[in-house]
């Protein structure tokens, strides 16, 4: 999380160190990182049915909503603070080029790499590993289709439609930020106003859950696009509008809050371990407590108040540590290649059945494998 790439006009440069990284912001990264992993250990051996222990495995998708409400916060607060400081807004060219450099190599490694290995191992029913599959995979399209279990979802890259929705985001962000900052609030620093808008922003999202549930002339793939979790990225939004307020958000509030939103969703009111709930109520439920639960555990790391106010909290202190802040910075890189790597690991080390085993014990293997993989992926394909 470099200082050119995401925080030079954001604010809060106190919380920079001479890296030019915002540390405990790198380090909830890999707490987002390593609850995905977890998650999909759980899924492959087999702990998803098992009531309420399942749901709570499967609740750790969090992860995902973690990434996209930092997302939020990071790439719209450089406008934000613009706006506060009655300053030129963010280049968008720039910002474009950027986005580009972070995510497209790490990515396309990844891919290539997956079609390859799949290419000489035969693990299940793998429809997208076609010429086809191949090419909306690497233009992160494979979402954009009907059928989407059975048309271009490949073994090795079924967590990627969540980064084909973040792609999404940054493609709409600059026109929102126009439509809020500039057309909503005419070029002035209004934050009330701008929470308005935020919150009607937000409302996109059960509207589209809403659609998508009731008619019948949209492709299935639908329930994974951009607008069904807006609101999780408002959520991040929502904290850069309040961070020029100097606003402070305490973890210990906001943690316990979060953990009791975690309990009550992992119950069956957000539905069966599915990324898409089948029930409207239930795809409702949990894309709000969701929303809730990420923006709370990262409220207390994006709202510090005002600069030098107060001393880091310790929750602030263990996510800037060294080995937080090691493990973030490699973060999207044990995302993007940790499913390749964990079925390697339940037939070659562990020697698991599918749907059987450890979940602990899959977890570690796959992390003693992943990361060092995702240090060099990261250091050949890293933004310098």
């Amino acid at each position: 999380m470099t200082l050119s790439d995401r925080t030079a006009a954001q604010g809060g440069l106190e919380s920079i160190t001479a890296t030019g990284r915002v540390d405990s912001l790198t380090g909830i990264r890999a707490v987002a990182a390593l609850l995905v992993v977890l998650t999909h250990a759980a899924y492959t051996t087999g702990k998803y049915p098992q009531g309420y222990v399942g749901l709570v495995y499967s609740r750790m998708e969090i992860g995902v909503p973690i990434f996209f409400v930092l997302s939020g916060f990071l790439l719209f607060g450089p406008w934000v603070w613009a706006a506060s400081r009655q300053s030129a807004p963010p280049s968008v060219r720039r910002y474009a080029w950027h986005r580009v450099r972070r995510i497209m190599p790490a990515y396309v490694v990844t891919v290539v790499a997956a079609y390859l290995v799949y290419h000489f191992r035969t693990a299940g029913p793998n429809p997208g590993h076609t010429w086809e599959g191949l090419f909306r995979n690497l233009t992160l399209t494979q979402i954009y289709t009907d059928d989407y279990l059975f048309s271009f979802l490949h073994q090795g890259l079924t967590q990627m439609w969540s980064l084909a929705v973040e792609v999404a985001f940054y493609v709409v962000l600059p026109v929102l930020a126009y439509l809020l900052l500039v057309v909503l609030c005419r070029r002035r620093w209004r934050p009330g106003l701008l929470l308005a808008g935020l919150a009607g922003l937000a409302l996109v999202s059960p509207a589209w859950l809403v659609l998508v549930h009731s008619v019948d002339w949209l492709p299935d793939g639908a329930r994974l696009w951009l607008p069904g979790y807006l609101a999780w990225f408002v959520g991040g939004m929502v904290l850069a509008a309040l961070q020029p307020l100097g606003i402070r958000a305490y973890a210990l509030v906001c943690l316990p809050l979060a953990l009791i939103c975690y309990v009550i969703v992992s119950t069956p009111i957000g539905g069966a371990p599915t990324t898409s709930p089948a029930e409207v109520w239930e795809a409702l439920a949990k894309t709000a407590f969701y929303a809730v639960i990420a923006t709370l555990v990262v409220a207390p790391l994006a709202l510090r108040g005002r600069p030098g106010s107060e001393r880091p909290g310790w929750y602030e202190r263990l996510l800037a540590s060294r080995p937080m802040v090691f493990l973030g910075e490699i973060s999207y890189e044990i995302f993007l290649i940790h499913l390749i790597l964990m079925e390697v690991v339940m037939v070659e080390i562990v020697r698991y059945p599918i749907y059987t085993g450890s979940v602990w014990w899959l977890f570690v293997g796959t992390m003693a494998v992943t990361i060092p993989v995702a240090w060099v992926l990261h250091r050949f394909t890293r933004v310098r």
